[in-house]
């Protein structure tokens, strides 16, 4: 029973490994498709969208939800630092909406915020 299980694990895997794989070898292909709006702007924010290739539609996730940076660049989206994937608008998953503080690159010219400081212990 136990050697089953590690078969079918084994099985898992392959099939996780082809995926990744397969993921790789889409967005190599597909991401000069990506397309990126220009930059508008709030008094606060600088927004933008940017728009995925249908092929590359089934590697984001079901349900819909906020991606981290580190997830937007998996999908071959490229940005200067401080953009944020802020909503996922649901009729287009595909169309992410990114902001930003205005300004970013200037107040932050080494590419994100200093840490915040440490809060004080209570102290008698």
């Amino acid at each position: 029973m136990l050697s089953f299980k590690t078969e079918k694990n084994g099985d898992a895997h392959q099939k996780q490994v082809a995926y990744e794989q397969q993921k790789l070898a889409d967005i190599s292909k597909y991401e000069a498709d990506i397309t990126y709006s220009p930059r508008y702007s709030d008094d606060e924010y600088e927004y933008r969208h940017v728009s995925l290739p249908d092929k590359l539609w089934k590697y984001l996730p079901n349900p819909p939800r906020l991606l981290t940076e580190n997830e937007c660049r998996g999908l071959g989206v490229q940005q200067s630092p401080g953009w944020v994937h802020y909503t996922v608008h649901k009729p287009e998953p595909h169309v992410l909406l990114f902001k930003r503080e205005k300004a970013y690159q200037l107040k932050y010219p080494l590419g994100a915020p200093p840490p915040a400081p440490a809060l004080d212990t209570w102290k008698n």
